[in-house]
């Protein structure tokens, strides 16, 4: 059985970055001798007995429980076998197979993996349907994604890449190939950087061809014979914006979109989010959910029942959060709540109190996307704040794109693309709340080294 370990890098306070592999759990065992691993999936929880049934028949009696079991992909359709979910290494490894067979593919969805995906993607044409008016919705504003947009029909470089996710099985075994649509068992989710090491090219010889479809969802998917019977007219991949021509060849499958547009292609990728991983765990057991789905939590990560925890996606945080932390599904987090979930329960324990944990007082994320590097902190997309606040702006266009969000004339939240070496002072100013009033359009001087005012 493999299981996700990383290593963490701290970039300031807040933000960190880290490197996650997968490895035997027999490794964590010989580290750590007080744990064991059991590789078996959960049959029922009883909370009112404090009792886990494993699907190979055992029970498991237990002090203190927390519940890590992550999320899954919301397919847009369940048992396609022409539509792929990409959430585990195994998942990621089928898309790989499957691309290198490919001329097109469709990309649907505007959050991290569909980013990642179609700038990374060479030798195949990409239809990419986002629902929003302009590209990654989650993390940025349209300003920013204007500026990441030339990336896409810009030569990509070949750069060396040593593979981060070597994949071990257990000692003595055979890897076993599972089908493309398993998605009913989960592995461990994709840490940061999933797709390096892995060959993401299809059968033709050019870099980028993306076409981006806006303001639209999937109303139906349609396998060959159902497409032929419609009689319909399915579009070839667009040389220009205006110009749209009927596509004379004929697809494995089918997309017909809400913008009235159909798309022959050989696979979908469906990349539009994860629900939390409740159901193992619901039946006979009176939990508190989000509206999201996820098991309610309060600031000791402890749910609604008795001795029970949870931590990552699979929870929704639901105390009084800071003014500029709010809840994401991302690797940071989930790690944050692991590690401060053990130390509640540890607490609790001991009978000794414990405070909110200081990476929940401010959202921070660094990641890359286009090859840029990206941080985000607090609001970084004015969430929540209505029309109350400001936004300041700095672009160098190709190098990068600064946005900060102000509030009454202090910091609220920030947007940095690129090397702008920014993070770690405005990380303070948002912490501090310093009134910033007094510094106007200087705050974002590239002629002013802004890092020398806040020392």
């Amino acid at each position: 059985m493999d299981e996700m370990l990383s290593k963490c890098f701290e970039v300031s306070k807040t933000l960190e970055e880290f490197d996650v592999e997968e490895q035997p759990s027999s490794l964590l065992e010989k580290r750590y001798p007080n744990i064991k691993v059991i590789q078996s999936g959960v049959e029922q929880l009883r909370g009112d007995e404090h009792k886990i049934f494993t699907e190979d028949g055992k029970e498991y009696v237990y002090e203190k429980l927390c519940l890590c079991a992550g999320a899954k992909p919301k397919l847009i359709s369940e048992g396609n076998p022409y539509v792929l979910g990409i959430r585990d290494t195994d998942s990621a490894q089928a898309f790989q197979k499957n691309l290198a067979q490919a001329e097109r593919i469709v990309v649907v969805g505007n959050g991290g993996i569909a980013l990642e995906l179609v700038y990374e993607i060479q030798g195949c044409e990409v239809i990419w349907a986002i629902k929003d008016k302009a590209i990654g919705n989650t993390f940025f504003d349209a300003g920013a994604a204007e500026f990441l947009i030339p990336k896409l029909s810009a030569e990509k470089q070949e750069t060396p890449i040593e593979c981060k996710r070597t994949k071990y099985t257990m000692e003595g075994s055979e890897e076993k190939e599972r089908p493309v649509a398993a998605s009913d068992k989960l592995g461990s989710a994709l840490g940061p950087d999933w797709h390096e090491g892995l060959s993401l090219k299809g059968t033709k010889e050019f870099s980028h061809k993306v076409h981006i479809e806006v303001l639209c969802e999937v109303k139906k998917i349609h396998l060959q014979q159902e497409f032929l019977q419609l009689q319909q007219t399915s579009l070839a991949f667009p040389k220009e914006v205006k110009n749209v021509e009927p596509d004379e060849v004929l697809w494995p499958v089918y997309v017909e979109l809400t913008n009235g547009k159909i798309y022959g292609c050989n696979f979908i990728v469906s990349a539009t989010g994860v629900v939390p991983n409740v159901t193992p765990f619901l039946a006979g057991n009176n939990f508190a959910l989000g509206e999201d789905g996820g098991l309610k939590v309060d600031k000791h990560m402890h749910t609604s029942l008795p001795d029970i925890y949870a931590a990552g996606d699979i929870c929704t945080a639901s105390w009084e959060p800071s003014p500029v932390w709010h809840q994401m599904r991302l690797w940071t987090q989930a790690r944050q709540m692991g590690w401060y979930a053990a130390k509640c329960m540890a607490a609790d324990t001991l009978g000794e109190s414990i405070d909110l944990d200081f990476s929940f007082e401010l959202f921070a994320h660094v990641t890359k996307f286009f090859n840029y590097k990206v941080v985000v902190l607090g609001k970084y997309n004015a969430q929540g704040l209505g029309l109350d606040h400001e936004l300041m702006l700095r672009c160098t266009k190709g190098q990068e794109y600064v946005k900060v969000v102000m509030q009454s004339g202090r910091m609220v939240g920030a947007v940095l693309i690129g090397d702008t070496d920014l993070e770690e002072t405005f990380e303070n100013l948002i912490l501090n709340q310093m009134d910033l009033s007094a510094y106007g359009e200087d705050l974002l001087n590239p002629d002013v080294d802004i890092e020398d005012y806040f020392d």
